[in-house]
């Protein structure tokens, strides 16, 4: 891990979706939050919401103890809004750790809409 801007780690995938140096179909923005497209979608709406500072998981954001935790959830839910899929009913899924699926290692909350979710998740 290299430390680059400031709240920011310079190898890391969704800091440089943030910093714009990769491109991402951007769907919601707040000063301190980030909501895009997922490259492979698991439902008709799939969007992922993350802190624009990093954190590398659920754990680590709560710990951060700042309200951002907080301003990331209210960020999934404008989308689930935005995107239509609020009143039918919609998921939010942090994947936390390498065995619960976690493959980037910024917290990012899964926002899944716009088909029947089943329970339990596969």
């Amino acid at each position: 891990m290299t430390l680059g801007r400031v709240g920011q780690v310079s190898d890391c995938l969704f800091c440089k979706i943030v910093a714009k140096e990769i491109p991402a179909e951007i769907v919601y923005e707040t000063g301190r939050t980030l909501a895009f497209r997922d490259i492979n979608p698991q439902a008709p709406t799939h969007a992922l919401v993350i802190p624009k500072e990093h954190h590398a998981d659920a754990a680590a954001l709560a710990a951060a103890d700042d309200g951002l935790a907080d301003e990331v959830l209210k960020t999934a839910h404008a989308v689930a809004v935005q995107e239509g899929v609020a009143d039918g009913g919609y998921r939010v899924v942090f994947n936390t750790g390498a065995g619960a699926g976690q493959t980037v290692f910024h917290v990012h909350a899964h926002i899944l809409g716009g088909r029947a979710l089943t329970w339990p998740p596969g």
